[in-house]
């Protein structure tokens, strides 16, 4: 077993805390803070992604989350950014990318006022759409508006231009 997947397999046992995020939406949020428009100290979004106080964590646990986070940063200030965000996969095989992408939009809420210069621009509030495709109300409706006959594929189609759209949000500040 990988080191991402003995995290997983914490993340989703009975030993993670209550409001521990799963490993897809934890990816996503950490995405989400590595492309913040203003620094997020550590102490306070690890709180966020794991539901608590971290140090109540298995220091293993702690460690990972942060290799994960500067892997992120390392890939996007690369000469060529690189993403690639864990989704789940469907047993049909199609890419699940909700989780992720709530995950980026918690990170975005943690800081709001200073994500408007992109989400209210042009050009930049575009850049977050295939992200925002994705967040369905409690009524599985999207809260972009599409027709509920057209949401798989347009989930589907998104969620590919997703690593892109990261890159670009993070280019963008």
């Amino acid at each position: 077993m990988n080191d991402l997947e003995e995290l997983d397999a914490y993340l989703s046992s009975d030993a993670s805390p209550d409001h521990c995020m799963m490993l897809s939406d934890l990816d996503g949020f950490l995405h989400g803070i590595a492309c913040s428009p203003v620094p997020i100290p550590i102490e306070e979004w690890m709180a966020v992604a794991v539901g608590g106080d971290p140090g109540d964590l298995p220091k293993w646990v702690q460690e990972g989350i942060s290799v994960i986070f500067f892997s992120i940063i390392e890939g996007l200030a690369s000469d060529l950014p690189e993403v690639e965000p864990i989704f789940w996969e469907a047993a049909e095989g199609h890419v699940i990318a909700m989780d992720w992408c709530e995950g980026f939009m918690q990170a975005v809420s943690l800081r709001p006022k200073d994500w408007l210069r992109l989400t209210e621009s042009g050009v930049g509030g575009q850049l977050i759409i295939p992200i925002m495709v994705h967040i369905l109300d409690e009524n599985g409706n999207s809260v972009l508006g599409i027709p509920q006959e057209d949401l798989d594929q347009t989930l589907g189609e998104a969620a590919e231009h997703i690593p892109k759209a990261v890159i670009a949000i993070h280019r963008f500040w």
